[in-house]
């Protein structure tokens, strides 16, 4: 059975940094685009951006320039680098892959 685990969240100042990791069992993201969302309270499940099979990127507008996604050589751990977080960047954090969604991990910041 494939998982996804995301780590790596917390409270963080405004104008502060932090890496999301997702950490896949088996091939998965060797096989399947990869994406990381995100769902602040009271508001819908929205696309951060993804990293295809062979590494391209795309981002929501909103976070362009901001946040970054990587996977690492073995494509077992993807991550997303959120630099310059504002309040607004508040939610769960998830990633997705195929079918697969993560548990998701909370993001605070703190203005």
């Amino acid at each position: 059975q494939v998982h996804l685990v995301e780590s790596g969240g917390g409270t963080v100042q405004a104008g502060g940094s932090l890496r999301l990791s997702c950490a896949a069992s088996g091939t998965i993201f060797r096989l399947n685009q990869m994406g990381w969302y995100r769902q602040a309270p009271g508001k819908q499940r929205e696309l951060v951006g993804s990293i295809t099979i062979g590494g391209s990127t795309n981002y929501a507008d909103s976070v362009k320039g901001r946040f970054t996604i990587s996977r690492d050589g073995a494509k077992t751990t993807a991550y997303l680098q959120m630099n310059s977080l504002r309040p607004e960047h508040t939610a769960v954090y998830y990633c997705h892959s195929a079918v697969i969604w993560g548990q998701g991990t909370q993001v605070t910041v703190s203005s």
